[in-house]
């Protein structure tokens, strides 16, 4: 097999004040006609960090500058041999303030506030709906401040296998422990 080139991005999801995600629904490729948060690839050639990668993102597709305090790390995502073409590495991060925007159009697609309840619904792409949504589910602060849950989670770490066609394999390597049980 030969050797397939890596690349590195970033997820960044944002909430406003009501519990709402903004999504991106693609008009162009990679997964166009589906929805997806705001992100991009890392530029590795100036020594970018993905922190640095998600706030720039961010300050490019919505004009919001961030602050290294404003955004959070939920998990590490290594996606190997995504449409056979290449493999991927995506930290996804969450902003950690609610943020007022009005929808937008953008270049990539149209920008929507969609409900918590209603992502996975929505046409968004095999690995999110199998894997990632589900896990920021658990892991994002914010969904769970917006559930009543008060807890930081830890970060997760999770590696799908996308090398046979149709047969998208999901390994959760880390997540956080499940909570002690408090009997006497």
């Amino acid at each position: 097999m030969s050797e397939l080139p890596y690349k590195i991005a970033t997820l960044v999801y944002i909430f406003d004040e009501r519990g709402n995600t903004l999504l991106l629904h693609r008009k162009k490729a990679p997964n166009q006609g589906l929805y997806s948060p705001i992100g991009g690839k890392l530029e590795q050639g100036i020594g970018e960090s993905p922190y640095q990668c998600a706030m720039r993102e961010v300050q490019e597709e919505i004009g919001l500058a961030l602050k290294y305090s404003d955004i959070r790390l939920c998990g590490l995502v290594s996606e190997k041999a995504y449409e056979g073409a290449t493999h991927w590495l995506m930290f996804c991060f969450e902003v950690t303030r609610a943020i007022t925007l009005t929808e937008l159009e953008i270049p990539e697609g149209s920008l929507e506030w969609v409900p918590i309840a209603e992502v996975a619904h929505r046409p968004i792409p095999e690995s999110d709906r199998k894997a990632i949504w589900p896990l920021m589910l658990q892991h994002s602060s914010q969904i769970l401040k917006f559930s009543g849950t008060a807890a930081i989670p830890e970060v997760f770490s999770l590696y799908l296998d996308c090398s046979k066609p149709g047969d998208m394999r999901v390994i959760q390597e880390h997540t956080a422990p499940s909570a002690p049980s408090s009997g006497a």
